[in-house]
């Protein structure tokens, strides 16, 4: 259900409320997972529902003429799985303290740690527009006694927006592949001191030892049968952790359907039958990885199948960039270079606030060293070669 919250700012209950070419019309970058319909089947089959802490509280600003000027997606949140920005410190703090930390508001792509745009807007009095929407969501915090508000993987250019609404800035990095122009993957691993460019191709070399071969199936080429063999290898994978898949069978079929040229599968064969598969989400420049699952072990069968059929991909279609996820230092040797990545934090509490934001400053510091020091291990044979200095 709509409800106006603001002079000019409405909440949903549901994205369903918004009609899909208007919220489309406002992811000006083309971010496949902040697509209308790519929310939307995060909600109908459930993986993005109140029933596993995800309630959608979107929020929306129309112009006088009745046109959508500006939307953030933001969900009231139960718990802090799926978010990849890590509070369970705060939490338990709160907790000690004998107070509730949630539930709590957060804007983020549900289970998706891309750094992507929180503030959709039309481009006009865009200022004015996420100050709005800023202003909307924290007040909706404190009406509704929550104790913070959080922004997940904003775009750089949004910090000056999200700073001037009073939120602290937090500083994390992860490890992501530019592409120089590369006219092949050999061409690309040239690039790499002696010793990494062997490492890089024996692990190509393993891999084709055990008579694994790939196919890179877009929406249109998965059928249900197809999909069911995906979805099991991925859950085979979180199972091992003791856990299901963030999200559904259902929801991969639905994005599949609605979102075909921004669907990617790598489905790994040996003797023609699944082993492993890889699913990517393709953006107008950019690759991103999200899941990976394979039947039993094989000899770098996970760099194969994640990080170099990923180049590979963005090499023969042109793409600029490739983020393949969190964490992982060993992404660093195959090419992978640290990218600074934020969110964005405001605590109801005040002494608390005060305390994280002395810890985020430190945090910070410390964060801006790993860069620094991950950096001297580049596998590139210069410095500069295939660089990003980081993005600090």
């Amino acid at each position: 259900m709509s409800k106006r919250i603001d002079r000019q700012v409405d909440r949903h209950d549901s994205i369903a409320e918004i009609k899909p070419d208007d919220w489309n019309r406002l992811n000006r970058a083309g971010y496949p997972f902040l697509r209308h319909e790519f929310l939307l089947a995060a909600e109908e089959t459930g993986s993005a529902s109140a029933t596993t802490g995800w309630t959608p509280q979107h929020l929306s600003i129309r112009g006088a003429d009745g046109r959508l000027q500006a939307v953030m997606p933001l969900y009231r949140k139960q718990h802090s799985w799926g978010e990849f920005v890590f509070d369970w410190a705060w939490a338990r703090a709160y907790e000690q303290a004998g107070l509730p930390y949630y539930p709590k508001l957060v804007s983020a792509v549900p289970f998706t740690p891309a750094p992507s745009h929180r503030l959709l807007t039309n481009g006009e009095n865009h200022a004015e527009c996420a100050a709005l929407l800023l202003g909307a969501a924290l007040d909706l915090a404190r009406e509704e006694d929550l104790s913070s508000f959080h922004v997940q993987f904003p775009h750089p250019d949004e910090l000056d927006d999200l700073g001037r609404a009073g939120l602290k800035t937090r500083k994390d990095c992860q490890f992501h592949w530019h592409n120089g122009g590369y006219r092949s993957f050999d061409e690309f691993v040239q690039q790499f001191s002696s010793r990494k460019r062997k490492k890089v191709k024996r692990d190509r070399r393993h891999v084709q030892e055990q008579g694994i071969k790939f196919r890179w199936l877009r929406g249109e080429d998965l059928d249900a049968a197809m999909w069911r063999d995906v979805y099991q290898l991925i859950a085979i994978t979180f199972l091992r952790r003791g856990a299901m898949p963030y999200f559904s069978l259902d929801f991969f079929t639905d994005v599949s359907r609605a979102l075909p040229q921004n669907m990617l599968v790598v489905l790994a064969e040996r003797n023609s039958q699944p082993v492993a598969a890889a699913v990517f989400y393709v953006g107008p420049d950019t690759l991103y990885g999200r899941y990976w699952g394979a039947d039993a072990d094989y000899n770098a069968l996970h760099f194969e199948t994640c990080y170099y059929q990923g180049i590979d991909f963005c090499i023969a279609n042109g793409l600029a960039r490739f983020e393949p996820g969190t964490q992982g230092e060993h992404k660093v040797s195959r090419g992978f270079l640290p990218v600074t990545t934020w969110s964005a934090h405001w605590l109801a509490h005040d002494e608390f606030f005060s305390a994280v934001g002395r810890y985020l400053e430190e945090e910070g510091r410390h964060i801006d060293d790993y860069i620094d020091a991950v950096d001297l291990h580049s596998p590139y044979r210069k410095p500069t070669a295939g660089s990003v200095a980081g993005n600090k």
